[in-house]
């Protein structure tokens, strides 16, 4: 096999890793993992995936293909939304909710000056003990994606942890 087969090979073996990864990080296990280490790092315990709440998630991002907005469903359960004009991971999108703890005072229970962190204050919400998340590519070639929580999380006076 000549050296240029050689590295058709690896390119190709590469390829096909990179999509597998990109595909691998939207899985149940994958939102779990996101979710957990960042509970664990201020030390909650950790969600487990509820089915029922994955259906209510998954039902929801259906809603939005059409349109990918950013619109709560004013469900019963806790929720985080994300959403990108291109591909996005559930981890990426659970990662983005956790950079909003630079931006979380514990001690005053409350996020900077015009700044969000209601989104990392739900991922780390003691009481929540359930998620399910789910994913669609919407019909603008955007993603959108949602995480439900149960029980809710973020009563207003109460700190997630």
């Amino acid at each position: 096999m000549g050296l240029c087969n050689i590295s058709l090979a690896l390119l190709f073996i590469l390829g096909s890793a990179l999509i597998q990864s990109s595909h691998a990080q939207d899985t149940r296990q994958d939102y779990l993992n996101s979710h957990n280490a960042a509970r664990a790092a201020v030390g909650v315990g950790p969600l487990t995936w509820d089915d029922n709440v994955a259906r209510y998630a998954q039902n929801y991002a259906n809603q939005r293909v059409g349109d990918c907005k950013l619109v709560h469903s004013k469900g019963p359960y806790g929720e985080n939304l994300a959403m990108s004009t291109g591909d996005l991971s559930g981890t990426a999108a659970v990662d983005l909710w956790v950079k909003e703890k630079a931006d979380y005072s514990y001690k005053s229970n409350s996020c900077a000056a015009g700044k969000v962190c209601g989104h990392y204050t739900q991922v780390v919400w003691r009481k929540s003990a359930r998620v399910g998340c789910a994913k669609v590519r919407c019909s603008s070639g955007g993603t959108f994606i949602g995480c439900n929580y149960d029980p809710p999380g973020n009563y207003v006076g109460e700190k997630p942890y």
